[in-house]
């Protein structure tokens, strides 16, 4: 009894994980609104990034081209190096990796603010995506642990949390960096060290949490699905978040360019549509968890890739309001596939928490990477307009979703 109340009291703001009665661990909102936070910060910082390409682009002088390789080379050191983080913390876990990741992120964002050259840019960026590869899959497990078996609900309050950062970052950058310039980023180092801290009392409530002290059986598939059938789905999950990021990747990097050149905005009232449509997003990642554990995860991704495309494909011929209600829909719509796509994924695969986290968010990233980049190169060669017309075609990729086998059903027959 003492020896508890001990452990109860080093971090009084997360509540000590223990089982309820019957062996089944309760919802733990404390410490998924502590991840949640950090996501918030850590997806802020990252969106700062993105929202400041056009004082950069200015800066710098540089092309779409070089404007999106800052974005690949950020992404795609997040996502070769997260699922290697996933597969190495599901075997051995590492509470204290959380607040260690976000250091880099601090070092990233302190050196863009005095980047003197574009190949310091690139140093920049990939530090903060090293930061990425660390934080995303350790916090996926986190929100996962915490979950009380409500596995939707904790990812989706996981993600909102990343969702309502992004959508922050080009608010942040009109307001304050745009105004004041490139130095200006370092003020935002402090939202860094409040990570930090946070994180610090989120790995130890991890440290305590039972699953750190036992290895857990890692299986090689679903044990009512044959591997090739695992295999397959797995391979449509990919396809669906492929479709998914590609789209999100001409919006984050190119929206801002686009409403400057077709209606003539500033910079500044381009940024404010950016924040409007990242801040739907974030409304929409709230929904997909909880309706994914009540009505079941493959309809919500039926909804959300495939219902978006009637949408992205009137979004290239609309007018400055019309575009302004169609990003809206979008991002509300699109929002709510990612918590779905990953628990599904976690069920096919179960034993692999941090692996299956770490590629899907790898992929995420690599492919917002790869999108940027080549999406940069076509902008390039044809138009920005142009680039929108041929990503209103991507969502129909969702119809794939038809060979997604019912996991879920699955479940519910072997528990009956």
């Amino acid at each position: 009894m003492q020896k508890n109340a001990l452990a109860a009291n080093a971090a009084p703001n997360m509540p000590a994980p223990t089982a309820a009665a019957g062996g089944i661990q309760r919802t733990v909102y404390s410490v998924l609104g502590a991840i949640s936070f950090s996501h918030l910060l850590n997806d802020m910082i990252q969106s700062l990034v993105l929202a400041i390409y056009p004082m950069l682009k200015a800066n710098f002088s540089l092309s779409f081209a070089q404007v999106g390789l800052i974005t690949l080379t950020y992404q795609i050191t997040a996502s070769l190096l997260q699922p290697l983080v996933g597969i190495y913390t599901d075997k051995r876990p590492q509470p204290y990796s959380l607040p260690v990741g976000m250091g880099f992120t601090l070092s990233g964002l302190l050196l863009m603010s005095v980047a003197p050259s574009f190949g310091v840019l690139l140093v920049a960026a990939a530090l903060v995506g090293c930061g990425s590869s660390v934080f995303h899959p350790e916090s996926s497990r986190v929100a996962r642990m915490a979950s009380g078996g409500r596995y939707g609900l904790a990812q989706s309050l996981f993600q909102v949390g990343g969702n309502a950062g992004t959508s922050l970052g080009p608010l942040l950058a009109a307001l304050v960096i745009i105004p004041h310039g490139q130095r200006s980023i370092a003020w935002f180092s402090v939202a860094a060290l409040v990570a930090i801290v946070v994180l610090a009392q989120v790995g130890r409530w991890y440290n305590r949490h039972p699953a750190t002290k036992k290895k857990a059986r890692v299986r090689a598939g679903h044990p009512s699905l044959s591997r090739q059938r695992v295999a397959l789905a797995i391979g449509v999950l990919v396809l669906l978040v492929f479709s998914k990021y590609f789209y999100l990747a001409s919006i984050n990097s190119y929206f801002t360019f686009y409403l400057i050149d077709k209606f003539h905005l500033s910079v500044q009232a381009a940024q404010i549509h950016l924040f409007v449509f990242l801040a739907s997003v974030a409304a929409g990642t709230i929904v997909g968890g909880p309706i994914g554990d009540r009505v079941g995860r493959k309809y919500v991704i039926w909804v959300s890739i495939l219902g978006v495309a009637p949408f992205t494909l009137l979004l290239p011929y609309a007018n400055l309001f019309w575009t302004s209600v169609l990003t809206v829909l979008i991002g509300l719509v699109l929002a709510s596939a990612f918590s779905a796509i990953l628990v599904y994924a976690q069920e096919l695969i179960p034993g692999n928490v941090g692996m299956v986290a770490g590629l899907f968010f790898g992929f995420a990233f690599g492919l917002g990477g790869i999108g940027a980049a080549v999406l940069g190169k076509l902008a390039d060669v044809t138009s920005i307009d142009y680039v929108y017309k041929v990503c209103s075609f991507l969502p129909l990729i969702g119809i794939l979703t038809v060979l997604l086998p019912d996991v879920e059903q699955k479940r519910q027959a072997r528990a009956a």
